[in-house]
């Protein structure tokens, strides 16, 4: 793990749909809103970052297989794959690097299926209900567990 490494910033589906898709649950903000949020809070840690979305579950698997040896951490909302996918869980756990878990709404205050989280299984740290604001906070958790 190097602080010369970015990190990576993985969305899931549904993300790339923010702003439009039921701003009472997860407020007006957009995803280039939230890619933006990411970018500064990670230079003002002196780390560099790439953000991506899709809503292809494979699209995912590969992005975080390929991370492996080349990012220092990643951040993740899988969205609703974070509920349902063995495979995000068995590709973040051979990439060794931490994971760090961000949920705009409350996982745990929704329907009772939104409650487990695969990906919680392998996050050193998990955040969620800070709308927007928790991306800032996992940048944060990112960058002290790369400093070690």
């Amino acid at each position: 793990m190097k602080a010369s490494q970015p990190v990576l910033v993985l969305n899931g589906p549904n993300l790339n749909m923010l702003g439009v898709r039921e701003p009472s649950v997860y407020g007006t903000a957009t995803l280039k809103d939230v890619e933006d949020l990411c970018r500064k809070t990670a230079e003002g840690f002196g780390l560099k970052t790439e953000c991506r979305q899709s809503n292809s579950e494979s699209e995912l698997v590969s992005w975080i297989q390929a991370a492996r040896g080349a990012y220092a951490a990643i951040i993740i909302n899988a969205g609703a794959y974070s509920h349902t996918s063995v495979a995000l869980l068995d590709a973040l756990t051979l990439t060794e690097i931490p994971i760090v878990e961000v949920h705009i709404s409350n996982i745990h205050a929704r329907e009772e299926f939104r409650h487990n989280s695969y990906v919680s299984k392998i996050a050193k740290a998990v955040i969620c209900g800070c709308g927007i604001d928790g991306y800032a906070y996992a940048m944060q958790t990112a960058a002290k567990l790369i400093e070690g």
